[in-house]
């Protein structure tokens, strides 16, 4: 009996931190949504309040794709910066006329940065 209660003890002490993390996570993200639901019920789509959060959000997202192009890490950092800045560019570019959507631009920025480093061989020289 006591050879099962410290097999269950150990399962339990394996798994708890993973649960704790989802849990921790969903409880986090998933109050900020529901909130968000029931308070854009209320707001327009041109008020004040609104224009700034998106100008925040937009603000971010740029900070995030910058410090990736300037400061990457991991496989990304192998490459050259002309690379990370010329399929940023080509992504962008093909962001706009579609409508700006999403999927024409991640997907012709892998496509080129992909393209790039496997005919010109990039040695990751910055």
């Amino acid at each position: 009996m006591m050879a099962a209660d410290t097999a269950l003890m150990q399962g339990v002490t394996a798994w708890w931190p993973y649960v704790m993390i989802i849990f921790a996570g969903w409880l986090a993200t998933d109050i900020w949504r529901w909130l968000g639901v029931l308070a854009a019920g209320n707001l327009r789509e041109d008020s004040e309040i609104l224009i700034f959060v998106r100008s925040i959000a937009t603000a971010l997202v740029a900070g995030v794709i910058s410090k990736l192009i300037l400061y990457p890490s991991g496989a990304l950092a192998e490459t050259s910066v002309w690379l990370r800045v010329a399929a940023a560019l080509c992504g962008f570019a093909a962001f706009m006329p579609p409508g700006r959507r999403c999927s024409p631009g991640c997907l012709l920025q892998k496509r080129f940065s992909s393209a790039a480093g496997c005919c010109w061989g990039d040695t990751g020289s910055r």
